[in-house]
């Protein structure tokens, strides 16, 4: 069967969580849970044919429901951060929560990531997916506007397809992402990868991880991923960003044009032979390595994961663009219809 369904639990206030099994065509898997509309498994054969989970994962849906660092889970209505909770539309201000700090982090704690969604499965020529549907009401989170939000996970040969759409009845700002940690060895550290993203600008940020405003260019910095380059080659320099944030945890300019697919990030394992493209519409992508993973969290199997356990590919436009005018606009009207498409393109790296 391209797709098998099955309940796995309910959450606290006895709401039914389904998990959907994507069995693709090139020997590609992926497991979805309706809760958060989390990425729980995603699966692929290294270069001896060997499968591996190559994302952080829980055996449990427990584990989902407890607190724990949005493991692959569709995080909104925004993505990052937003600076001390507050932005403005027109002459309106709007408060949100500030669960990060002083400020705002991926849509609240009662974002979309403890949201469960309503699914339906589907399958084309080119492989299995499910449609998942939210509404978030005006108001939830502080947000303005009804959204309705429909995303798409479709396994397209090798390749895990993510399409997101939504509206809305008022303006309202929208930023959505995948918060996927991958690890193309399936254990251990991501240290050893080999990353390129070709980016000439990174969004640089402040003490609390807020966007200056200016845009910063990568060249001679520990930031400059043009090439192909060990993840782990300069994230213990004395940087002052890498310093605020613990590692890697900035956003990407990429230079194309909006709304066009392009690539973003290439991620190599050389141990495993695993190679990861992801491509995608957005104008940025969020590299983040794990920083903020406690130690000793229980994960997938007998896995412990600890800091650079995993890392984040989250392709989304840049934090705190609701107060950054020089930004990319999130703002989405009634009328329009909010369109992201992201690719996680899995193969193996040419020897």
């Amino acid at each position: 069967m391209p797709v098998t369904r099955q309940p796995i639990g309910s959450t606290p206030d006895g709401i039914t969580v389904e998990r959907f099994t994507l069995h693709g065509y090139a020997r590609i898997e992926a497991d979805i849970l309706t809760y958060g509309g989390t990425l729980v498994s995603l699966r692929s054969p290294d270069r001896n044919g060997v499968m591996g989970d190559v994302i952080l994962g829980f055996d449990s849906l427990d584990a989902y429901l407890g607190v724990h660092p949005y493991l692959g889970a569709l995080v909104g209505r925004y993505a990052n951060r937003i600076a001390g909770g507050r932005f403005h539309l027109g002459d309106h201000e709007y408060v949100l929560a500030r669960n990060n700090g002083p400020n705002h982090l991926h849509g609240g704690p009662g974002g979309f990531h403890r949201q469960v969604w309503h699914a339906q499965t589907f399958e084309l020529p080119e492989g299995p997916g499910v449609e998942l549907h939210y509404l978030s009401r005006d108001g939830e989170e502080g947000f303005p506007g009804n959204l309705s939000v429909t995303v798409t996970y479709t396994l397209a040969g090798a390749a895990l397809r993510i399409d997101y759409l939504a509206t809305t009845d008022r303006e309202t700002v929208l930023n959505l992402t995948n918060h996927a940690y991958f690890n193309l060895a399936g254990g251990g550290d991501i240290l050893g990868h080999v990353l390129q993203i070709p980016a000439e600008h990174i969004v640089p940020v402040d003490e609390t991880l807020i966007p200056t405003g200016e845009l910063a260019k990568v060249a001679g910095t520990p930031f400059d991923f043009r090439k192909p380059t060990l993840v782990g080659a300069r994230i213990g320099v004395d940087d002052e960003q890498l310093r605020r944030a613990g590692g890697y945890d900035h956003t990407w300019v990429i230079d194309k044009a909006p709304g066009e697919l392009g690539l973003v990030a290439r991620l190599t394992e050389p141990s495993s032979g695993r190679m990861l493209k992801v491509i995608t519409t957005e104008p940025g992508v969020q590299f983040y390595t794990g920083n903020m993973i406690e130690c000793g969290m229980a994960g997938r199997g007998d896995q412990t994961y600890t800091r650079y356990s995993g890392l984040c590919l989250e392709a989304q436009h840049f934090p705190d663009s609701p107060n950054q005018s020089s930004f990319p606009s999130t703002i989405l009207r009634p009328g329009n219809v909010y369109r992201q498409t992201t690719i996680y393109w899995l193969s193996l790296a040419p020897h």
